[in-house]
C-alpha cells in the first residue's frame, strides 16, 4: 500500500491531476468514491511521509501478530471509517490514509488489553510509546486536519479488536492452563474419600470410650488426625506434580 500511495502522489504532482477531488465529500453522491480512493490521495509530501512510516510499522505488527484477521481489520477500518466520515463529517474533501492508521493503532492497542496476554500487551505499550501523541488527532484542534477520519478510524479499530478478540494470534505461546482445585479434587476425590471412609470405619470401631460404649469423636482422634494429614499431603503432592507437568509442557512447546 505504501508503494501505491507514493506512485499515486508522484502522478498527481507530475501531471497536476488534482486528485483531491476524489476525496470523501460528505453527503454528496460523488463523494462516495472517496471511501475507496481517498487513502491513496495526499495533500503534499509532508502529509505523505507522515503516513508512510506508521503504515509500515503498524501494518507489520498487525500482520505478524494477527495474520488471520489482518486484512479483515484493514478493510473494516477502511470501509467503516470512510462511511462514517461521508455520513457525519464536515462538508470538505477528506483525503489521506490516516483514518486507516488510527484504526490499526486502536486495534493493536485494544487487542492487547482485551486478550490479556503479556506479549500482546507489550505490543500495546509499543504502540503507545511510538504513537501515543496520536490521541490529539481525534480532537478538532486544527482546521485543515480531518479529525473525523482519525476518530472514526480509531472507533472502527477498537470495535474490530473486540470482535476478533477470540481469533488466536501468531508467534505468541499459548497460555498455561492450570487445573482449578475443584477439578483436581474431583479427579482425586474417589481415592481420597475411599481412604477416609476406611479410616472412619476401622478407627471408629476400634476406639470406644471406656464404660460408655459410644464411638470416639474421630475429629479428636490422634490416629485419625494424623491419617488425614497424610491424605492431604498426598493431595498437595499430586497438585504440585500436575502444575510442574503443565509448566514443563509449556516450556517444551515454546
Amino acid at each position: 500500500m505504501v508503494a501505491s500511495i507514493w506512485i499515486v502522489h508522484a502522478f498527481d504532482r507530475v501531471f497536476s491531476l488534482e486528485l483531491y477531488r476524489f476525496g470523501v465529500l460528505p453527503r454528496q453522491m460523488k463523494g462516495l468514491w472517496g471511501i475507496l480512493v481517498s487513502p491513496f490521495v495526499h495533500a503534499d509530501l509532508d502529509h505523505l511521509m507522515g503516513n508512510s512510516a506508521p503504515i509500515l510499522v503498524l501494518g507489520w505488527l498487525l500482520v505478524y501478530f494477527y495474520p488471520k484477521a489482518a486484512w479483515r481489520v484493514v478493510l473494516a477500518c477502511w470501509a467503516m471509517g470512510g462511511l462514517w466520515v461521508w455520513t457525519t463529517a464536515r462538508d470538505n474533501y477528506h483525503i489521506g490514509a490516516s483514518g486507516i492508521i488510527y484504526g490499526l493503532a486502536a486495534f493493536l492497542f485494544f487487542s492487547g488489553l482485551f486478550r490479556r496476554r503479556v506479549a500482546l500487551m507489550a505490543v500495546s505499550l509499543i504502540v503507545v510509546f511510538l504513537y501515543g501523541s496520536m490521541v490529539w488527532g481525534v480532537l478538532p484542534l486544527q482546521a485543515r486536519v480531518s479529525w473525523e477520519s482519525h476518530l472514526f478510524g480509531a472507533i472502527a479499530g477498537a470495535l474490530m479488536a473486540w470482535f476478533y478478540r477470540k481469533v488466536p494470534p501468531a508467534h505468541v505461546p499459548p497460555p498455561i492452563v492450570l487445573e482449578d482445585e475443584p477439578d483436581l479434587d474431583q479427579a482425586l476425590g474417589s481415592d481420597q474419600n475411599q481412604l477416609l471412609r476406611f479410616l472412619t470405619e476401622h478407627l471408629g470401631s476400634a476406639h470406644t470410650r471406656e464404660g460408655e460404649g459410644r464411638p470416639v469423636d474421630l475429629g479428636r482422634s490422634h490416629e485419625f488426625v494424623a491419617a488425614r494429614i497424610a491424605v492431604n499431603a498426598v493431595v498437595r503432592t499430586e497438585r504440585q506434580e500436575r502444575v510442574l507437568h503443565a509448566l514443563g509442557q509449556s516450556d517444551g512447546s515454546a
